[in-house]
């Protein structure tokens, strides 16, 4: 590792990478629980792809925004480790696929020269936040909610309270009460508000996708800006000890609110204020760094195509507050491009623009701050990097997920149904290419990454059982999802189950009758009125699977019989002592919290003790096969098993000794003295399983 050890600036991030350096050797040699190593590596933007033996890796992009220097170091190692091709995300991150694990380490390297990361993109841990991609220019909006995501990103990123929840944390940032950032699908959503001259937020909470989505909360009507980092570190202190942690189906925010009810889940929040460092943490604002466009002479160009540049404007271009400029929006299919595209553009809002792009919810690229009179010129550019697709946004624009492309979870295509999808729009239905209201996406299974359970008119990759038993690969319709604003929303009817090879026609049926049938402006209303069994009688017909064809057994993009399969998972190839893994990783936690203490980051240090309690306790119940749900229920069961039995003696139950936590400021006294006492409790446990194994 000292090939690029020198080259990081910043201490924490090169300690960062190193440790992932040393890790992957170690879960090699046998030395790391595979689950253990599965989760340090999510977390550090490594994700297992469908393909054994290569990595996917996630590049974390706060609210979408990317500079061009930023892009063209992307490209860069995306052609050095990976196969030069690049994803956009619904989330505004970027993926690059087909990287060898043992790379991973210099490609984060070489990724920070630019102050690119890629920490928390994956695991348990808050990931990107995102933020409508018109932040900072957006018509509607009363302020820019662009410095108020990145504080939100810079002070949870590393933050010892977030890095092994029971699952994943979404949070979003809305400029306008349109609420383009979708606050309501969010484990917390922040629409921007004004009140008596005061910044804040509309607040959201406990929203999500899936198999079994749910619509967020209003937690608060308004909350003034310098409130938003207190609440959101006692959302994520309560979801981390009380969320689910052995089922993972039930380990989301969403579950745990269900459960206990807002008004539990508020006095929750409220309780552990007292244990929170900063109860305000103003945000500056007025000196965040903005975006200034370059002054530059007109180059002169002639429009070829007067009609289709027309078009284009009418379908790609977006207004700016900013006077004399508009912002472009670039149709980018399934979110793929290539990195000699990449560069190019990077030059091109560089040396025309204000020299950085947004990616989009949409899987899309905005490029904004181009002046009005530098239109046509952009037009001319673009066309010849093939970014000049009409329909940015609109109904041809289709949001898919990788599916069974790359993802371990896929079930059938969803990147092959979106392209026949996009082709019968354009082809047949051309009158949608300027439609913004009706809004289509896919995903390859269930776990909703391409948001299906969200459109006007979605798809779910699944398979269907045929004559014979063979399996054919087979779509979910899901109708009548939609986006309402200033916080509220609709989840789509799961409809009907067709094969996949029907899709096409199932859009066609649905289209026709919109258009015959429809006294509504909207599919979304028109919807509403017909109800879920009008729609599946209209395509009832396409589910009958009793006498497919041979080509309905082949998936779309494929030329072989489909098999319904997820992809293969690593594997240790050893035994672990999972037991001996948990004492060393308290061990790690202590030395954190001795080194946070030190620098005076009493918060941090204070946590780092109270989750090296919670691991040790873990580690003791796992070796009495008592399984463990939550961390509150861990430290529960540990009274009853070892101190309420007098099998182990603290002096006061386990609860009274790391509740401490919730009870007294982040002082530096307390955290001297609660460190003290989780190295103690680990010396305690540690001789108790010594003694344990050797009678």
């Amino acid at each position: 590792m000292q090939s690029f050890r020198t080259e990081i600036e910043n201490p924490i991030v090169e300690k960062d990478i190193i440790e992932l350096a040393n890790k992957i050797e170690q879960f090699k040699e046998g030395q790391i629980d595979e689950e253990k190593f599965r989760s340090l590596r999510l977390a550090r933007g490594v994700y297992g792809q469908r393909q054994q033996g290569v990595q996917m890796i996630r590049i974390k992009l706060p609210y979408g925004k990317v500079s061009s220097h930023q892009l063209r170091r992307i490209a860069e190692v995306s052609d050095e480790y990976s196969r030069g091709r690049l994803h956009i995300t619904t989330r505004q991150d970027i993926q690059i696929h087909y990287v060898d694990l043992d790379r991973t380490p210099e490609l984060w390297a070489e990724l920070e020269r630019d102050n690119v990361t890629l920490r928390e993109a994956c695991g348990n841990t808050v990931r990107n936040v995102t933020a409508s991609e018109t932040a900072g220019f957006d018509v509607d909006e009363p302020f820019d909610v662009s410095p108020y995501a990145d504080a939100l990103f810079k002070f949870f990123l590393r933050n010892p309270i977030c890095q092994e929840m029971g699952r994943k944390f979404k949070v979003s940032f809305s400029s306008s009460d349109t609420d383009t950032g979708l606050s309501y699908i969010h484990d917390l959503g922040f629409i921007a508000k004004i009140e008596n001259n005061i910044r804040g937020f509309k607040v959201m909470i406990g929203g999500g996708l899936g198999s079994q989505p749910r619509h967020a909360d209003a937690l608060y009507s308004f909350l003034p800006s310098d409130k938003i980092i207190p609440l959101m570190e006692g959302v994520l202190r309560v979801f981390d000890r009380h969320g689910e942690r052995k089922s993972r189906s039930k380990a989301r925010m969403k579950f745990l609110l269900k459960s206990i009810g807002l008004e539990a889940f508020k006095e929750l929040i409220e309780t552990e204020q007292k244990a929170i460092e900063q109860q305000t943490v103003p945000i500056d604002a007025d000196n965040f760094p903005i975006s200034k466009p370059v002054e530059i002479e007109t180059p002169r160009v002639e429009i070829t195509d007067p009609k289709t540049f027309e078009s284009w404007k009418t379908t790609n271009l977006i207004p700016q507050k900013q006077n004399g400029y508009k912002a472009i929006g670039v149709k980018v299919l399934l979110g793929d491009f290539y990195t000699d595209k990449a560069r190019l553009l990077a030059d091109l809002v560089e040396t025309y623009a204000a020299g950085e792009l947004r990616l989009t919810l949409r899987q899309n690229i905005v490029i904004p701050f181009v002046k009005e009179a530098l239109i046509p010129f952009f037009y001319t550019e673009l066309k010849k990097l093939g970014f000049t697709e009409l329909g940015y946004n609109k109904a041809v624009d289709i949001t898919a997920c990788p599916g069974t492309d790359t993802c371990n979870l896929g079930i059938s295509s969803s990147t092959g149904i979106a392209r026949e999808l996009e082709n019968v729009i354009k082809l047949e239905y051309p009158q949608y290419l300027n439609n913004e209201d009706l809004v289509i996406k896919i995903s390859g299974c269930m776990n909703a990454c391409g948001q299906h359970n969200m459109a006007n008119i979605g798809f779910q990759g699944m398979s269907i059982k045929a004559k014979n038993n063979l399996v054919a690969p087979a779509l979910q319709v899901l109708l009548g999802g939609g986006n309402s604003g200033d916080g509220k929303g609709r989840f789509a009817d799961k409809v009907i189950k067709i094969p996949s090879k029907r899709g096409p026609e199932a859009l066609r049926y649905i289209l026709d009758d919109f258009e015959q049938n429809s006294e509504q402006d909207t599919f979304y209303e028109y919807y509403t009125v017909q109800g879920e069994k009008y729609f599946y009688d209209l395509l009832k017909n396409l589910s009958d699977s009793t006498n497919l064809s041979a080509d309905e057994y082949i998936d779309w993009g494929s030329k072989q019989a489909y098999v319904k399969a997820i992809g293969i998972g690593e594997c240790a190839g050893v035994v672990i002592d999972l037991i001996a893994t948990l004492f060393l990783e308290s061990d790690e936690k202590i030395m954190n919290a001795r080194s946070d203490y030190e620098s005076k980051a009493y918060n941090n240090a204070i946590y780092f003790a109270y989750s090296s309690m919670v691991n040790s306790a873990k580690a003791l119940l796992l070796s009495k096969n008592h399984s463990t749900n939550t961390q509150a229920s861990i430290i529960n069961q540990f009274d009853e098993v070892f101190v309420s039995t007098n099998s182990i003696s603290l002096g006061s139950t386990f609860s009274e000794l790391i509740y401490q936590i919730n009870t007294n400021a982040p002082t530096e006294l307390f955290a001297k003295n609660y460190i003290n006492t989780a190295n103690e409790f680990l010396t305690t446990v540690k001789e108790f399983r010594k003694n344990d194994l050797d009678s």
